[in-house]
């Protein structure tokens, strides 16, 4: 079974399109942040290299001149003591909870001279003049102590959200700010940016905190004496300030994807709505152009729009109009056939009559009996033929009167059972009078076509029914019997001229199929119409003729 889907669902599948231009957006906003990422690394490294020139040539530095803690009795022996790691680690133990304070003994000497004799400043003033907002520079020596720290990785004050950044917290996560930038074991045990630092090179890195709420990048460069290694300059940031341009940039590509989204949705509804307005108007001007005696008219209005339902509006109106002109001629053609075969019917009448008078044999006498039976049924079929014409001529000029229905249809019905001895007929007709206006005459003619069709087609035995009945519409005349079923396809035919669905003719007589169409013209007469509908049962044809009430 196909899926129906109206044009506006259609159209809204197809403006999912649009749904690649926020994910472009967004894969480029993911290209910024990871060229923000490595510009971020280098301008640490940048700086961590810059606070390391100026450490160069000071092994006198990288050396504690004030423990902050009384000294604890050194560890086992390990690979890892020769590097400095059990002495991070032994003291990190110590000063739990607060890691950063106590693994950061600060050593700094103050007012010494250099191998050089020049004044150097202090290690920790230097730090924080080398500084950056929300980063942290600190300074460890090859046995991995600590030295000095300058700076913050968290920002001193919150920046209050915008009322949009708060309504889009729930799907755009800000950076957090409250997060745990305490030292551990892995920075130098395990760091290979300061690995990689005290061994001659500069290297970056980034690691997530120890609670996983933000995101550390750090930069190590290493601190040179000579030809020899004494230290290492970290510097820190967190990745917050590229998460916040990350989510300012996805904000607005949000708020522009939903505007642009909502007024396309727009612009779309409203073209579908016009487009099947105009869809469903052609519709129903096609079906309305074919009215419901099968009298074809034309659009009431063609399209002039210049796109493809004004070409199919037209179109349809050309070939309505087509249909509605040899209709006409279908309509005419009896009239004219009745007129155009008189003359030639009059000569072959008068030639076989002078045969006759001449005197024949025997033998030609029964070819000239069968001629005349042949020529008198074709007078009877001419005669038919001019009945439909006359009736639509006479229309025009017939006077209405008001009288009763249920009185004409009774005394029809008495005639009917005279001239149809051997069928049967049932009348159900109202008590009261029923008023309608009009000609007699013609609804007994009407009568006489639609129970003369039902003798037709009615069952042996089966009785015809007819019903005279008020209704809300309007008086209502049905003529029913038993028999075949009305084909499907001859529903909107059936009341055409010279439509007929009736087999051979039995006896010789003649049938047109004028006797219907000439029933339907004398509904539409008195303002009613006419249909044909088989029984609920499915064992027979109901032909109804509903007529307005006389005003």
């Amino acid at each position: 079974m196909a899926l129906k889907l109206s044009l506006r669902v259609k159209l809204a599948l197809v403006s999912l399109v649009l749904l690649v231009l926020p994910w472009a957006g967004y894969r480029y906003v993911v290209e910024m942040e990871r060229f923000l990422l490595g510009s971020q690394e280098q301008a640490l490294l940048a700086t961590a290299k810059a606070v390391a020139t100026a450490l160069h040539e000071r092994p006198r530095l990288m050396r504690l001149s004030a423990p902050l803690r009384a000294p604890q009795p050194p560890p086992e022996p390990s690979p890892a003591v020769e590097a400095g790691a059990s002495d991070l680690a032994a003291a990190t133990e110590a000063e739990k909870p607060a890691p950063v304070e106590t693994a950061v003994p600060i050593a700094v000497e103050i007012g010494h001279a250099s191998e050089h004799g020049n004044g150097d400043k202090d290690l920790a003033e230097l730090l924080r003049g080398a500084q950056r907002s929300q980063a942290r520079l600190w300074v460890v020596n090859r046995e991995l102590k600590i030295l000095a720290v300058a700076g913050s990785l968290k920002p001193a004050t919150a920046e209050a959200a915008s009322p949009l950044r708060r309504a889009l917290s729930w799907l755009i996560q800000p950076p957090a700010v409250d997060f745990d930038d305490a030292f551990d074991e892995d920075v130098l045990a395990n760091g290979r940016e300061v690995t990689a630092a005290l061994l001659g090179a500069g290297a970056s890195r980034v690691r997530n905190t120890a609670d996983g709420r933000a995101v550390i990048v750090s930069a190590a460069y290493p601190i040179w004496a000579g030809d020899n290694v004494v230290g290492a300059v970290v510097a820190e940031e967190t990745t917050n300030p590229i998460l916040t341009v990350r989510n300012e940039a996805l904000e607005r590509l949000l708020v522009l994807t939903l505007t642009v989204f909502a007024a396309v949705a727009v612009v779309l509804l409203g073209f579908a709505s016009r487009l099947s307005g105009r869809i469903r108007r052609l519709r129903d001007e096609a079906e309305g152009a074919i009215d419901a005696s099968g009298r074809i008219g034309r659009l009431l209005t063609a399209s002039k729009a210049g796109d493809e339902i004004g070409d199919l509006s037209r179109s349809f109106s050309t070939v309505l109009t087509r249909l509605a002109q040899h209709h006409t001629y279908l309509e005419s053609l009896a009239s004219r056939l009745s007129h155009e075969l008189r003359t030639p019917v009059a000569v072959v009448r008068s030639s076989l009559e002078n045969l006759r008078m001449e005197g024949v044999g025997e033998a030609a006498g029964v070819y000239v009996d069968r001629a005349e039976d042949g020529l008198n049924r074709l007078s009877r079929i001419l005669s038919r033929m001019a009945e439909a014409t006359r009736l639509e001529a006479s229309l025009v000029t017939q006077e209405r009167e008001s009288y009763d229905l249920v009185r004409v249809v009774g005394d029809c019905v008495e005639g009917y059972r005279l001239a149809y001895p051997g069928q049967a007929f049932v009348l159900e007709s109202a008590a009261s009078p029923l008023k309608i206006g009009g000609s007699p005459d013609l609804i007994a003619q009407l009568l006489d076509k639609l129970v003369a069709n039902a003798v037709d087609f009615s069952e042996t035995g089966a009785p015809v029914r007819i019903e005279v009945a008020a209704t809300a519409e309007g008086v209502r005349l049905c003529v029913a019997n038993r028999g075949p079923r009305l084909p499907a396809d001859m529903a909107g035919k059936l009341f055409e001229s010279m439509v007929s669905v009736r087999p051979a003719a039995a006896g010789g007589e003649p049938h047109l199929g004028l006797g219907l169409y000439v029933a339907r013209l004398i509904a539409e007469f008195h303002g009613g119409g006419i249909r044909a509908e088989n029984l609920p049962a499915g064992d027979g044809v109901a032909i109804v003729v509903t007529l307005p009430y006389s005003p």
